[in-house]
């Protein structure tokens, strides 16, 4: 009998973890996805889209210390999310209201700092449910993944990507993430009691491992390879709707799934090609995504486009998880959640900001204006020559990265490590 009551126990965890997971990357799959679209549709010029993209990369940089300093030390993580999604869908409705590029930053800004801290909180409330996080996390948080698919399907389908409409929903599905997350399971603060310093926060005490010369030139094109980076997280759906591809929200949601497959895959690759080989894989992935976006077409050529999008999960997991899987594998273990929180800081805060710039000036570089009912719009793009930009970003990147890099032999139980990640 009891086992049949904590079978049961489990089975509504793994579902209210899932469903909280779903919503959560719903969320952000809804607005981010189309935004850059909609901005140029109402006036905004490839700089102002970037600086409005640059909103979660400064939040990115903040929001450690938000869960660090309070979250972590003072209120349960599922109250603390509750409040920060709540707050989160006044600001994101409101922005959807705004059309002065100022104003829209900063409102931006404001929701994008309630909604960054809300990432490391849906993990904290997951792992504290689980027994063999390892084993049950995946599981649950492949969901945020088709969340966010789902959003962009109905984006695509629905057609409303130059129109204010997405934040709106994402702002009615923050409204009901913050609900339901006082229904979620209690998650006390884990770090109470505890000093938290500026140092920990930061990931500093992983600045020892950049005398390791290799450690230091991941760091180091870790940081430059998210400026081309940025190039498609920004512009990539307005680059699609001006080129005439239909449902390109729907479309790029292939991206996502690609993920999901070459998550699954991973250990296969791991196992075989080693750290430096997989690093470089996803590097050659960005080059070769921005070559296809540069040269293909909306007729003959449209299968380019979309080799582009599946070449995402290879870009992403190849890159970033591998990275992930690397700094733990190279900081011992009393530094390794320091070291992670350094590259999240290098990589989504850093590197995103500094990108965002650069994406929107190369993109303001090749647009081409016309008054449209006496407002000055980009009525158009040159994006052949936009696409190349990043791509030779990203070869200088891999031709650095090759040259110093250097991978040491990996332990004997790295393998068990790959096959469990």
């Amino acid at each position: 009998h009891n086992l049949g009551k904590d079978t049961i126990m489990e089975i509504r965890m793994r579902i209210e973890l899932s469903t909280m997971m779903f919503l959560q990357f719903f969320i952000w799959g809804a607005w981010a996805v189309t935004m850059g679209t909609y901005l140029n549709a109402i006036g905004f010029r490839g700089t102002d889209i970037g600086s409005a993209y640059s909103t979660t990369a400064w939040a990115a940089i903040v929001s450690p210390f938000f869960v660090g300093m309070v979250a972590d030390r003072f209120f349960s993580a599922e109250k603390v999310m509750g409040v920060l999604h709540l707050l989160g869908a006044m600001l994101m409705y409101w922005a959807s209201t705004i059309t002065e590029p100022g104003k829209f930053f900063w409102v931006l800004l404001g929701y994008a700092l309630c909604y960054m801290p809300t990432l490391a909180l849906v993990n904290a409330i997951a792992f504290h449910q689980m027994k063999n996080p390892g084993k049950e996390f995946p599981g649950v948080r492949v969901l945020g993944t088709l969340g966010w698919i789902v959003a962009g399907l109905i984006v695509g389908f629905l057609a409303i990507e130059p129109t204010a409409i997405p934040l709106k929903i994402a702002a009615g599905m923050s409204l009901v993430m913050g609900v339901y997350s006082f229904f979620l399971p209690s998650t006390p603060p884990k770090g109470k009691g505890k000093k938290v310093t500026v140092r920990d926060v930061l990931g500093l005490d992983a600045l020892a491992l950049m005398k390791d010369r290799s450690f230091a030139v991941f760091v180091v094109c870790s940081l430059l390879i998210c400026i081309p980076l940025a190039f498609y997280y920004n512009f990539t759906n307005l680059f699609l709707n001006e080129s005439g591809v239909a449902n390109a929200a729907g479309k790029m949601t292939m991206g996502q799934m690609s993920e999901v497959v070459f998550m699954l895959v991973m250990p296969f690759f791991f196992v075989r090609l080693g750290v430096k080989k997989m690093l470089l894989c996803g590097m050659l992935a960005w080059a070769a995504r921005y070559l296809l976006f540069a040269f293909g077409n909306n007729e003959a050529l449209v299968f380019m486009f979309y080799l582009g999008i599946l070449l995402h999960g290879i870009c992403y997991d190849f890159f970033f998880v591998v990275g992930q899987i690397y700094v733990d594998r190279e900081a011992p273990e009393e530094i390794r959640a320091n070291a992670q929180g350094f590259i999240a800081l290098i990589t989504y805060g850093a590197g995103m900001v500094v990108g965002a710039k650069v994406s929107g000036l190369v993109v303001d570089m090749f647009a081409e204006y016309e008054l449209v009912d006496g407002v000055e719009k980009a009525v158009g793009h040159q994006w052949t020559n936009i696409w190349v930009i990043p791509a030779i970003m990203a070869g200088v990147v891999i031709v650095f990265f090759t040259l110093l890099f250097r991978d040491k032999p990996a332990p004997e139980n790295a393998t068990a490590t790959a096959e469990t990640e």
